[in-house]
C-alpha cells in the first residue's frame, strides 16, 4: 500500500518550515545545520504528535468513535495535542495522567484544562516502584475506562502514549519526503537528521522515510530522553518490521540504520541537566529559537556533543528535528532551571 492511500485527517499546517541555522552552525564550527520546525505544526501550539494524530484519528473516525481515550505524563505533549485534535473533530476526550495531581496546573496541564477534556484521571506514582509499572498501570486504566464507556453505549478509541508505532512510522516517513523536497529547492540533500527519541515512533518513521526517499543515505540519529539505547534500538526494529508489513514493502532496512545514543538522559526522564540547559540557551541566543527541557533540549545537547567529537564533516548537511514541547518550559518543575542563566 502506498503511504498516500492510508486514511489520514488533515490537522496540521504542513509542510512545516525548514530553517537554516547559520549563527548556531558558525559557533559550533561544524556542519551546516538546519532545523525542521515541527514545533510550528499549528494545532494546539504544535509538536511532532500532530503528524501522528492525523493517522491515529483517521483510524478513529473510520471506526465511528465517539470518544478518544489517551494517556501520558502530567506534562504530556501528546495528551495536549490529542485533546486539541479531538476538539477540532468534535470528539470528546478522556485522559489518564501518570503522576500526582498538582494544586495549580502549569505548562501542558494548564493547556489541557483550557482545551477541556471530558474527564481527567491521575494515577498515583507512589503506588508503583518503577516507571515501567506506572506506565503499565496508566495504560490499564485507559483500557478500563474504554470498557466502561463502551458498556454505556459509547464507541471508544484508545490512543496509546505517543500513538501507535505504525502511525508514527507513516507520519515521519512523510516528513522525510517534505524535508528532501525543501532541501532540493536549495540544491542540497540531507546527510543526517537528529531527533529526540522517547517512544521511538518518530525515529522509526524517519528511518523508514530515509529508506524510501533517500535510498538510506540520510543517517537518522536518535538521542534518547529516557530509555536505554539497547531497548530503544530493539523497539525501533520491531516498529520498522510492523510498518513494512503494513505497507507490504519487501525491502530490508539494515540493522545498522538504527542509531540511538543514551548518554544525554542524565538522572532520568524530564530531569534537567547542565548540558540541556546550555543547549537551550545557546540556540536561543544565536538563532532566537526556543527548545523544551524534556525532549529537544536534551536532543540538542546530544547534537552539540556529537559535533564537538567530530561525528560530522564540516561540509555535511545536518537537520535537527524540532519536535515541539515548549509548554514544558513553563511547568513548575522545569522553569527554575533557567532562572539564573
Amino acid at each position: 500500500m502506498q503511504i498516500g492511500k492510508v486514511e489520514r485527517l488533515r490537522l496540521g499546517g504542513f509542510p512545516t518550515p525548514l530553517e537554516d541555522l547559520p549563527n548556531f552552525s558558525r559557533v559550533l564550527g561544524g556542519p551546516r545545520i538546519f532545523s525542521k520546525r515541527d514545533d510550528l505544526s499549528g494545532l494546539g501550539l504544535g509538536g511532532n504528535k500532530v503528524r501522528k494524530l492525523e493517522y491515529a484519528l483517521g483510524e478513529a473516525k473510520s471506526t465511528g468513535a465517539t470518544v478518544v481515550i489517551t494517556s501520558g505524563a502530567v506534562q504530556s505533549n501528546h495528551v495536549r495535542l490529542t485533546i486539541a485534535a479531538a476538539n477540532r473533530l468534535g470528539l470528546r476526550t478522556v485522559v489518564v495522567l501518570r503522576g500526582e495531581k498538582p494544586s495549580t496546573p502549569t505548562g501542558n496541564l494548564l493547556l489541557d484544562r483550557i482545551l477541556g477534556p471530558a474527564e481527567v484521571h491521575f494515577v498515583d506514582p507512589a503506588q508503583y516502584p518503577t516507571r515501567e509499572e506506572l506506565v503499565r498501570a496508566t495504560e490499564a486504566k485507559a483500557e478500563e475506562i474504554a470498557e466502561r464507556l463502551q458498556a454505556s453505549g459509547e464507541v471508544p478509541y484508545v490512543i496509546p502514549n505517543g500513538c501507535k508505532p505504525v502511525h508514527g512510522a507513516l507520519a515521519y516517513a512523510g516528513c522525510v519526503l517534505e524535508l528532501v523536497a525543501q532541501l532540493r529547492e536549495l540544491g542540497l540533500a540531507p546527510d543526517a537528521v537528529v531527533t529526540a527519541c522517547g517512544t521511538a515512533g518518530t525515529q522509526t518513521g524517519l528511518i523508514l522515510g530515509s529508506s524510501l526517499y533517500t535510498h538510506g543515505e540520510m543517517r537518522v540519529i536518535g538521542i534518547s530522553v529516557s530509555g536505554a539505547a539497547s531497548f530503544l534500538t530493539e523497539r525501533i526494529h520491531r516498529n520498522l518490521d510492523e510498518a513494512q508489513e503494513f505497507l507490504g514493502l519487501g525491502t530490508e532496512i539494515p540493522r545498522e540504520a538504527v542509531e540511538v545514543h543514551d548518554g544525554y538522559v542524565g538522572p532520568g526522564y524530564g530531569v534537567p541537566t547542565p548540558a540541556m540547559r546550555d543547549a537551550v540557551v545557546l540556540l536561543a541566543r544565536t538563532e532566537g529559537i526556543l527548545l523544551d527541557p524534556v525532549y529537544t533540549g536534551k536532543a540538542m545537547a546530544g547534537l552539540i556533543d556529537l559535533v564537538q567529537k567530530g561525528r560530522f564533516r564540516k561540509d555535511e548537511v545536518v537537520v535537527f528535528l524540532h519536535t515541539g514541547g515548549i509548554p514544558a518550559l513553563f511547568a513548575e518543575a522545569q522553569a527554575p532551571t533557567f532562572h539564573d542563566v
